[in-house]
């Protein structure tokens, strides 16, 4: 069982995962869930983290919305940014589809589906990622692909604070490549022959972050039945990555606000004092300064983290490097399947230059997957490439999806609003907001639709029509 893959199934028909098990138990080590509340629960009780997954949209508490299955995407990738998830759903409408895909999702394949089919799909998607794996552990020389003006920043800004000895903070989107800049910073660094410690810490519980952090004695807890180092003590000298860092518990931002300052740490359960050298690099894709106003991340950590910050940027600023991300991604996934590479006629090309990838790279190479498989050796116009966009996409001001914009954010706001506010009328409202931003976009573009409804976020038949609409409301 150990030699083979493995996968996790979540659907909330048992039927679905038992015979879905029985088919695919020979290639596969299948772990079955439920919901996205006992998958996340499940993944944090496993040393590794599966390297594929099937899961459907329509999961408790809302079966018949796909809101749990889209936010289970981001939940995996969190936990294992190279998983490979393929969605297995009947809410199989286009629009799911490309919001799947969107968020990360290799594959949407609609209920019912063939078991052989399913198992060549997975079979695939699993090479894919053994040779995405396998490039990272032997990274090319420059592994940030483009020449735009803020890739070209970037890689200044790795080259600037590759050898300091102090903490740096990576902010960017999902999807953006944080962890590939961390690494960086590291090989660039003379840390290069040193330890490298990674801990993400969404994937992890957070009654086991103190202990994976900082180690624990003898005793400390019920099953800590021997001494064992932490990541600080292992990675002497070298570089801690700490991912998704605004999700560490409060409670333990303290103890890493010290390490900071003074190298100063404990083991869980002992009293003798250690002290790190290790480098600590951070990422996420959080607002850390409205965490704090929020109340859920500490100021003086914050400062300490942030002694240099990098801002990865989102793949819908980096101009052509669309296109050479591209050509690079189908090259390496075509010698893969040994297919020959497609190419996109004039439409296709410039649909891809005006898409806006709310999903940034990991978005970008999933479709490139896509195509490499669908299309081998052949020209692709507007309308073959257009079903693997997810045109709709709606992105805010910050350019993460709309749904994961912070809730007791939006509520706290018309909480405010609503106090303050006599005679509200919600669809007032909705208009007035809907139009200034439709205006304000049309200035910012001097009037160019395309443009504009790329800034919104929405297709440009969309605009159109919600702009009829607001003129014969007028």
């Amino acid at each position: 069982m150990a030699d083979k893959p493995s996968l996790l199934i979540v659907d909330d028909d048992s039927l679905i995962t038992e015979t879905l098990s029985f088919a695919l138990s020979r290639e596969f080590e299948v772990l079955v869930s439920d919901s996205r509340r006992h998958a996340i629960s499940l993944l944090r009780q496993l040393d590794q983290a599966p390297q594929l997954a099937l899961v459907d949209l329509g999961l408790p508490p809302a079966p018949h919305r796909p809101d749990e299955g889209f936010a289970l995407i981001g939940d995996l990738l969190a936990h294992s940014p190279s998983m490979k998830i393929l969605v297995l759903s009947g809410q199989n409408d286009a629009a799911n589809a490309r919001h799947a895909r969107a968020l990360g999702a290799t594959e949407f394949v609609a209920k019912p589906c063939d078991a052989e089919n399913l198992k060549s799909i997975l079979l695939r998607s699993l090479q894919f990622r053994d040779a995405e794996v396998s490039g990272l552990a032997e990274p090319e020389t420059d592994p940030l692909i483009g020449a735009s003006p803020p890739l070209q920043k970037l890689k200044n800004q790795i080259n600037q604070y590759a050898d300091s000895p102090y903490p740096a903070l990576i902010e960017g989107e999902s999807g953006t490549g944080k962890e590939l800049v961390a690494n960086m910073l590291h090989r660039l660094s003379w840390r290069r022959s040193k330890p490298w410690f990674a801990l993400n810490c969404a994937a992890i519980a957070p009654t086991l972050v103190e202990p994976t952090l900082f180690g624990y004695a003898k005793g400390a807890f019920t099953g800590a039945t021997q001494n064992k180092s932490g990541y600080f003590e292992d990675a002497a000298d070298g570089t801690l990555f700490l991912d998704e860092i605004g999700e560490l518990p409060m409670e333990l931002q303290a103890k890493l606000l010290r390490v900071l300052e003074n190298g100063e740490y404990q083991r869980v359960g002992e009293t003798q004092q250690r002290f790190s050298q290790a480098r600590v690099v951070a990422a996420t894709n959080r607002d850390l300064r409205q965490e704090i106003k929020n109340g859920h991340f500490r100021a003086d950590l914050y400062h300490r983290l942030s002694v240099f910050t990098i801002s990865v940027p989102p793949l819908r600023d980096m101009e052509k490097d669309k296109t050479l991300l591209l050509d690079h991604f189908q090259n390496f996934y075509a010698a893969q399947a040994k297919l020959q590479p497609f190419s996109l006629d004039e439409s296709a090309q410039r649909l891809w230059e005006e898409y806006h990838f709310p999903g940034n790279v990991r978005e970008l190479r999933n479709i490139a997957i896509r195509l490499a498989t669908k299309y081998a050796g052949q020209r692709l116009s507007a309308r073959d490439l257009e079903p693997e966009l997810d045109m709709d996409a709606p992105v805010d001001r910050q350019g993460a999806l709309l749904q994961e914009r912070d809730p007791e954010t939006l509520v706290e706001q018309a909480q405010k609003h609503l106090q303050r506010e006599r005679g509200f009328n919600l669809d007032q409202m909705l208009k007035q907001w809907e139009q200034g931003y439709i205006e304000a976009a049309m200035k910012l573009t001097r009037g160019n639709v395309s443009q504009a409804a790329k800034l919104l976020g929405i297709n440009r038949t969309t605009l159109y029509s919600r702009m009829e609409s607001l003129q014969k409301q007028q």
